[in-house]
């Protein structure tokens, strides 16, 4: 399982008079996150600094990148970074809006206050998933359909699709693990009678995390 952003998202905290906004989003692509990246700047053009992250990908499979827009080298946009790193959350981009509240915090306060801003903006991040599924497709006597319906959802499926007519026909997405075992329990379920057809795949589904 791979944890995404399911929205963009903002949180602001103080430091010593200092405000700072973190806007996360989303992103799929280096282009995603640097177009991102931009409209944050331009949304907040008076900020005194705006500190870009991101994380593309997950696992050894990534391209990161991070910026100080100014402030001391190292004290902003690595601390971000490493916040990111740390949360295990991939496909991600954040910026840290800074406005100058007139004391300065240091180079080890600075550390501190970009980590603790993207902390805070990933408490209430919403999450997804990104996972491989297949969409399965299934007809059956209306004797069959709740129980059909159950075993999906038992599954963590959803259904995309029911169509009725002389018989019931189901189309359920499944994460590619869980499809197998699935098709084996519609059969045993169906004392062999019934089989679940894939009709597509995805490698990279977006589903809802809870």
């Amino acid at each position: 399982m791979k944890l995404i952003p399911a929205s963009e998202h903002r949180s602001e905290i103080s430091v010593a008079n200092s405000r700072f906004l973190t806007s996360i989003a989303p992103a799929f692509t280096a282009e995603e996150a640097r177009a991102f990246i931009l409209r944050i700047r331009e949304e907040f053009e008076d900020a005194s600094h705006n500190v870009p992250a991101f994380i593309i990908g997950h696992g050894r499979s990534v391209v990161e990148h991070c910026g100080d827009d100014g402030e001391p080298s190292g004290t902003a946009g690595r601390p971000a970074l490493a916040v990111l790193r740390g949360s295990g959350i991939g496909d991600i981009v954040a910026v840290v809006s800074r406005y100058f509240g007139g004391t300065k915090l240091g180079k080890g306060g600075l550390v501190r206050a970009y980590g603790d801003a993207v902390k805070n903006a990933l408490s209430g991040l919403p999450l997804a998933q990104k996972t491989a599924t297949h969409t399965l497709r299934v007809t059956m006597p209306y004797s069959f359909f709740e129980r059909a319906r159950v075993l999906v959802e038992s599954f963590g499926g959803v259904i995309l699709d029911e169509s009725f007519t002389s018989d019931v026909t189901i189309t359920a997405r499944l994460s590619q693990k869980k499809a197998s075992v699935f098709r084996e329990d519609l059969q045993e379920l169906s004392h062999g009678s019934l089989q679940a057809e894939i009709v597509a795949s995805d490698e990279a589904t977006i589903l809802p995390y809870t």
